[in-house]
């Protein structure tokens, strides 16, 4: 599964364009007073002006060989999240995969992941073009099992790893659609951000289709539409 293109919602609309466009220096696609869209590798992200404040966490994909490097790069722009006294990189054993976290100007907890499974090493410095895709994307949910079959039914998307209890996912290594039950995981890693639903629209490829998806209120919606 890839994530082409995803929207979120802010009550910050230029503190994260400036955010976004400037301190890291993603290209703008897209600018007006309503909203704003980012060209990040394969994946369109577009923040839409909202009254009301909410939260996510997102993530993005690098080449696997440039974790150290992104993370050096990063330290000159945003402040790192302090996993455990002073350890600022996270190993997931069972993902093969590596992680740094950040905070965007909204506040929502943004993630750099290196996945060594999919080969990607790239042999140059570290720039911003280096990122590859939005990766990740959460979507809290009271019943992990009867999302990820929602999923599976509206877009093929099979469940790939975790459990369906606490903490699932949904989707492959290049796109994932992260479902924590918001019951039961009450924060989002390694954060004392609550794991609260928020809305998002995204455009999703799978098996060669291409799909709209809203997450709107814990449901899910789908149109011949998109963003």
């Amino acid at each position: 599964m890839k994530i082409q293109k995803l929207k979120l919602f802010t009550n910050k609309l230029k503190a994260e364009k400036d955010f976004y466009s400037q301190t890291l220096g993603f290209e703008l696609l897209e600018n007006n007073s309503n909203a704003f869209t980012l060209k990040m590798g394969w994946s369109e992200l577009t923040f839409e002006k909202s009254e009301k404040e909410y939260t996510y966490h997102y993530c993005f994909l690098i080449p696997a060989n440039k974790l150290k490097q992104a993370m050096e790069w990063m330290e000159k722009r945003v402040e790192i999240v302090d996993i455990e006294k002073g350890r600022k990189t996270q190993r997931f054993e069972s993902w093969n995969a590596n992680s740094f976290y950040f905070y965007d100007a909204n506040g929502n907890i943004a993630e750099f992941i290196v996945r060594h499974d999919l080969n990607n090493a790239h042999n140059s410095d570290f720039n911003i073009s280096d990122v590859l895709c939005v990766n990740e994307i959460g979507m809290p949910t009271n019943d992990v099992e009867k999302t990820n079959n929602l999923l599976y039914d509206n877009f093929g998307t099979e469940f790939w790893k975790g459990d369906l209890k606490r903490f699932g996912t949904n989707g492959s290594q290049e796109g994932l659609l992260l479902l924590p039950n918001y019951t039961v995981k009450d924060k989002w890693f390694p954060t004392s951000i609550p794991v609260k639903p928020a809305p998002f629209e995204a455009v999703i490829e799978n098996n060669g289709e291409t799909y709209f998806m809203m997450f709107k209120n814990e449901k899910i919606t789908t149109t011949a539409n998109t963003i």
